[in-house]
């Protein structure tokens, strides 16, 4: 993907990786041809590392309703079939202790209540401050025009007719106002949505709801141990059957992506929480719907750095490290998404990962809290 010095800053306004959330499979493109290695390019973060408001939020006390208790253990962490991506390379055992779950991804509803509570502002919200991006792009990148620095984030257009898979930007679109109360831009609304998943919310937003909530995100591992809801080296929480045999079991893309969704699950975007059936735990949407922020940092060789026998309740890398784009701190994002397909994406497999600038909001990224 080439772009004009101007094109390149306003792509990075919100969304450094949302060209790499559909990274493919290895089994589907060979490494050369690697959708993320084409189009995302070494872009600059929209903020840089700032926290929002996250410091003004007043930690809350946890309440369990609506969660689910996970009962501490050992399992394989990792990729235990030939799908996966490096970073899912190698399986290692891992031993996490008992926590609370969310038994689904966090609401509308539920996130208007801290918004109303707190008068948080999201980082989707917030025009982005040209002071601040100029010190991230090259010296002499020209400032855009006022009317592009505006509050926007990128939203799901799909091309009418079928396009190469290696220019992600094709079915992505800036609109202006796009946030989680409008998760497609101006226009549109989450009324009568209250049951769907809060999206276009960055990580920080996500950390300034648990805290208020008084939880936290989950650690990869933790994520992972209660997404395979019981099962042992599979690649599905419900087995190894592919997703489109037999019932629909997750929310995700059925058909040509991305231009043509065949709704085949009922759905061409987010579906309501409990649409699908629970996982072995009781947990909803583990696979599919949307992507769910880690607390962890992203390193394309966490994995492969480990000695122990067993990594015991581990909070993942110390530091951010991604080879595609390696000036960009990133964390980590599990579950896949509406928009998975098996020949693009299965971030749907359970130990599947991504990564994503912690001030990116996108409309198919979401979360779900845990506590100690």
């Amino acid at each position: 993907m080439k772009l004009s010095a101007s094109s390149l800053l306003i792509v990075s306004m919100t969304a450094v990786t949302i060209l790499s959330c559909n990274q493919p499979a290895q089994n589907n493109t060979a490494t050369a041809k690697d959708t993320a290695m084409n189009c995302e390019g070494k872009l600059p973060s929209r903020y840089g590392s700032i926290a929002g408001d996250t410091v003004n939020i007043i930690a809350g006390i946890a309440s369990h309703e609506g969660m689910v208790l996970i009962n501490g253990g050992e399992y394989m962490m990792g990729a235990a079939d030939k799908e996966g991506r490096p970073d899912e390379y190698p399986a290692h055992k891992v031993s996490v202790s008992s926590f609370w779950i969310d038994i689904t991804e966090v609401t509308n509803a539920q996130f208007e209540k801290f918004v109303d509570a707190t008068g948080y502002v999201t980082t989707a919200e917030k025009a982005p401050d040209w002071e601040e991006l100029k010190k991230q792009v090259p010296p002499g990148t020209p400032k855009p025009a006022d009317s592009l620095l505006v509050a926007s984030s990128l939203v799901f257009t799909p091309p009418a007719y079928p396009v190469e898979l290696d220019d992600a930007s094709i079915w992505w679109s800036w609109k202006k106002g796009a946030c989680w109360k409008h998760p497609q831009g101006e226009g549109s609304t989450i009324t009568g949505k209250e049951n769907y998943p809060v999206v276009q919310v960055s990580w920080y937003d996500a950390m300034a709801y648990c805290k208020w909530a008084g939880k936290r995100l989950p650690t990869e591992a933790e994520w992972e141990y209660a997404a395979r809801g019981g099962k042992q080296q599979q690649k599905y929480f419900w087995g190894n059957e592919e997703v489109e045999s037999g019932k629909p079991k997750a929310n995700t893309w059925q058909g040509h992506f991305p231009d043509h969704n065949s709704s085949w699950d009922n759905f061409t975007g987010a579906a309501p929480v409990q649409s699908f059936t629970a996982n072995g735990y009781g947990l909803y949407d583990m696979a599919g719907n949307v992507w769910e922020w880690c607390s962890d940092w992203y390193n394309a060789d966490y994995y492969a750095s480990l000695k122990q026998q067993i990594s015991i309740d581990p909070a993942g890398a110390t530091e951010s490290y991604d080879p595609m784009d390696p000036n960009v701190p990133k964390k980590t994002i599990r579950g896949g998404s509406f928009l998975c397909n098996a020949t693009y994406c299965k971030g749907y497999r359970v130990s599947a990962k991504m990564k994503t600038s912690p001030d990116t909001g996108l409309e198919h990224t979401g979360f779900r809290c845990v506590a100690n």
